[in-house]
């Protein structure tokens, strides 16, 4: 069966992962090293994603720190991490408009908490790249459970056995293989070539 729809992951495939001078700059305002900022960042970041208050999620974040951030210190966190995942890879956006110029759909499938998926639906132009979106926080339900991906599979109308899902993160791979989708793991830009080829897409151009 051709594929018909291709649905990207947001953060490390679309847009590219913090870079660890961005992440010892935040540590630094905590009073923590970088393995300790982002050990409490990841800690409990499913529920985050899944729509949890901000000002609950840094709250936990600082206890697990050591630390207590007040309301405007939660601020400055937040713009800090909104920083973190901003840098889109001009590349792989490029290659969703080839995409789409050819005829195929395409959506993203990107766990998101309150405060990021804010700011990407706010973003000029930005989700006009896309067929549909979906965004864990709106759904309250995460990758990779299995409804996140059917609510994706209804958005862009393609069937899953024709859809190919990008992700950086294995469980996310396994979760869209569990959905019925075909699903490849993203490393590099490099990598792109090799997987439009599998699937008999336009080439992503290098």
């Amino acid at each position: 069966m051709p594929v018909r729809g291709v649905i990207f992951d947001y953060g490390g495939v679309l847009c590219y992962h913090p870079t660890p001078a961005q992440i010892a700059a935040a540590a630094e305002l905590c009073g923590v090293s970088s393995e300790e900022f982002v050990r409490a960042l990841w800690k409990h970041r499913l529920k985050y994603d899944a729509g949890q208050d901000p000002q609950e999620y840094w709250r936990t974040c600082a206890s697990l720190m050591g630390r207590t951030f007040t309301d405007d210190f939660i601020a400055t966190m937040i713009e800090h991490e909104i920083g973190f995942w901003s840098t889109l890879d001009d590349r792989v956006l490029a290659w969703t408009d080839q995409l789409r110029k050819h005829g195929y759909r395409t959506g993203i499938l990107s766990n998101l908490p309150i405060p990021l998926g804010r700011k990407l639906r706010a973003w000029n132009g930005f989700l006009d790249h896309f067929d549909h979106v979906t965004l864990s926080f709106e759904l309250g339900c995460v990758k990779p459970q299995r409804e996140i991906y059917d609510h994706a599979l209804r958005g862009i109308g393609v069937p899953p056995d024709e859809v190919l899902f990008i992700d950086d993160r294995p469980e996310n791979i396994k979760g869209a293989r569990e959905a019925g989708l075909l699903a490849e793991l993203y490393s590099t830009w490099e990598d792109f070539p090799q997987i439009a080829a599998r699937y008999n897409l336009p080439a992503a151009r290098r």
